[in-house]
């Protein structure tokens, strides 16, 4: 880890530029995006949420009254009356519960027609109780109000009932359809003029041909409810489409995190899905209080759910005021070792840093041979991927030590600039490595830059030991030669990382 000044040696720098994100992603917010803000389901506020957000589409379901209008809602009735057996005007005077008047579907329509570039309206059409009959008048009625409004490519038409996308499928083909039932396979919905798969996860799970045959038939995929962590992550493996969720929010998080990498191969990652510790097939412990050859003042815990946690996709490493044999606090340090080891490729790693004199959080690298005693520090060599003191508040290092150039003599390879609200923002920070030179980038852009063997001085292993394999190290340190005096008052802290990925050139 980086402890004293800057020198700059052997750099180029880039400016940083936020990365960008791929706006064709598969969010279908159920109902519209009502839960994180505690809005009416199938409500226009619900609507605008899911437009607001970005999202691919925003779901709600339709139904016709005796009156033949159009509505939004899901449940067969309203307050005890029947929608097929009642009049809008009967059923328009219980609000819904944010004192909207119940929408319709021209209300729905024209709301989701303005200043909406990214939401397609995800229309299901709900079977009456009164039969066949009138499930054909609410087939026509919804198509040719979707073609009155000019919006035969913002609209997916969804139901359960076959027989109503048959009819639009046969009277409309320029309307996009998809079946929910489930019941039925891909090569049968093709031969029917249906556009799209949309089942339940377990449908998906039980049947994954299905998933194989929808993509080689040119259907669209879509699944239903997905909302645990677990199945976000393997339906967007799996490449679908859509993906129809009521926590939006937290399958964006998702979406964001599996953005594809061009020309690079993920071969190690961890998101952090299961609450409680880290898991034990990925991550290690370096465990004690004995300084670290730094002088820090924590004592590093193992198993300490204190310590270091998972919770809702976010690992936490936190340091506590909180005596431990010699050491005044205690904190943790996560490492690969013995899980996995990584030379030349990608590791990108999203963290959100404490704040607070003392504080010394790190995502660093030292090689097996460190471990295996066959090299001391600095001849191993260690790759510092990202150092933040608190005493110096956003102001971010990155660094190479080697036994030519380390800190001991002030002649590390580093640079160090201010970023953005680093621990009230999560930051990717990561390396591109390969056999001529370590890349730091941070948020998508170039930050700073060694090569091998610049102006002649690091060809050998003394001055370039960066050609062997390594292992990944979390942890946040107090205090120390560098970490500085310890403010009390910022203690309990944390630092917390959204997810780690290791990636191969390919």
């Amino acid at each position: 880890m980086t402890r004293i000044t800057f020198i700059a040696i052997f750099f180029h720098l880039a400016f940083l530029m936020q990365a960008q994100l791929n706006s064709n992603d598969p969010v279908v917010a159920h109902r519209g995006a009502w839960k994180k803000d505690n809005l009416p389901q199938n409500s226009i506020a619900s609507l605008r949420n899911a437009i607001k957000m970005g999202c691919m589409g925003s779901e709600f379901d339709v139904r016709m009254t005796s009156d033949d209008v159009l509505i939004v809602h899901h449940d067969p009735d309203i307050s005890g009356l029947k929608i097929d057996n009642e009049k809008y005007a009967q059923l328009s005077k219980f609000p819904l519960s944010n004192g909207e008047i119940l929408p319709t579907l021209e209300d729905f329509l024209r709301e989701g027609l303005v200043d909406n570039h990214t939401t397609k309206l995800i229309l299901e059409i709900k079977s009456s109780d009164l039969g066949k009959k009138r499930n054909i008048k609410v087939a026509h009625a919804v198509a040719n109000a979707i073609i009155e409004h000019h919006a035969e490519k913002q609209v997916v038409i969804i139901s359960f009932d076959i027989e109503i996308l048959k009819i639009i499928s046969d009277k409309y083909p320029v309307l996009s359809t998809q079946y929910l039932n489930g019941d039925l396979s891909p090569k049968e919905l093709k031969a029917l003029g249906i556009k799209g798969v949309d089942y339940h996860y377990d449908v998906f799970k039980s049947h994954p041909e299905y998933i194989t045959q929808a993509k080689e038939l040119g259907l669209f995929l879509n699944v239903w409810t997905v909302n645990n962590p677990n199945d976000m992550e393997f339906f967007l493996e799996k490449g679908f489409d859509f993906i129809t969720t009521n926590e939006p929010e937290l399958l964006y998080g998702f979406v964001r995190k599996n953005i594809p990498i061009k020309d690079w191969q993920l071969v190690w990652r961890d998101e952090f899905t299961n609450d409680g510790l880290p898991d034990t097939t990925k991550w290690s412990y370096d465990v004690g209080g004995h300084g670290w050859g730094n002088n820090e003042k924590q004592y590093y815990l193992s198993n300490s759910l204190k310590n270091s946690y998972q919770k809702n996709g976010i690992l936490h490493i936190v340091a506590l005021n909180e005596p431990y044999e010699n050491s005044e606090y205690t904190s943790a340090k996560l490492t690969t070792y013995g899980k996995f080891l990584f030379q030349y490729g990608k590791i990108e790693v999203s963290a959100m840093l404490p704040a607070g004199k003392g504080t010394w959080p790190a995502i660093w690298m030292l090689p097996q041979s460190i471990r295996t005693k066959e090299e001391d520090w600095p001849l191993c060599g260690e790759i510092d991927i990202m150092e933040h003191v608190g005493k110096n508040p956003n102001v971010v290092h990155t660094s190479l030590h080697s036994k030519l150039y380390n800190h001991i003599i002030n002649t590390q390879v580093t640079h160090f600039d201010t970023l953005e609200a680093v621990s009230r923002q999560f930051h990717t920070y990561g390396i591109e490595w390969d056999d001529k030179g370590i890349k730091f980038i941070y948020d998508g852009a170039l930050y700073f830059e060694a090569l091998k063997g610049e102006n002649g001085k690091i060809t050998t292993n003394e001055g370039w030991p960066f050609d062997k394999p390594y292992y990944l190290i979390l942890n946040l340190a107090i205090g120390g030669n560098w970490g500085g005096p310890i403010d009390p008052d910022i203690l309990p802290a944390e630092m917390q990382v959204d997810y780690v990925r290791m990636y191969k050139k390919i």
